[in-house]
């Protein structure tokens, strides 16, 4: 999905940001994602993004999030976001 909001989460315990993620279909999903360390709110805006749509919704402090965004970890162990190459159509399953 491409992501179509973000801010900074300030409540969590641990740094995070707050995305929306447009699925095409499957509508704007949320989700809370400790991503700070390679990634601020306004860069994420327009980006595509990997993620589980299918998990239960989770409470994290005030904020539902509802998908898991997925990265892979860099050398420090900080969390790098999965893209696809090129853009692709918002709510592709992945295979």
């Amino acid at each position: 999905g491409t992501i179509v909001k973000s801010e900074a989460f300030p409540e969590a315990r641990k740094p995070a940001i707050k995305i929306w993620v447009d699925f095409g279909a499957l509508g704007i999903k949320k989700s809370s994602a400790q991503i700070t360390k390679h990634y601020v709110p306004e860069d994420l805006l327009g980006r595509q993004v990997i993620a589980v749509v299918n998990f239960p919704a989770r409470q994290i402090g005030p904020f539902m999030s509802e998908i898991l965004c997925l990265g892979v970890p860099d050398k420090d162990g900080e969390v790098v976001l999965l893209s696809p190459d090129i853009p692709v159509p918002d709510g592709g399953q992945l295979f």
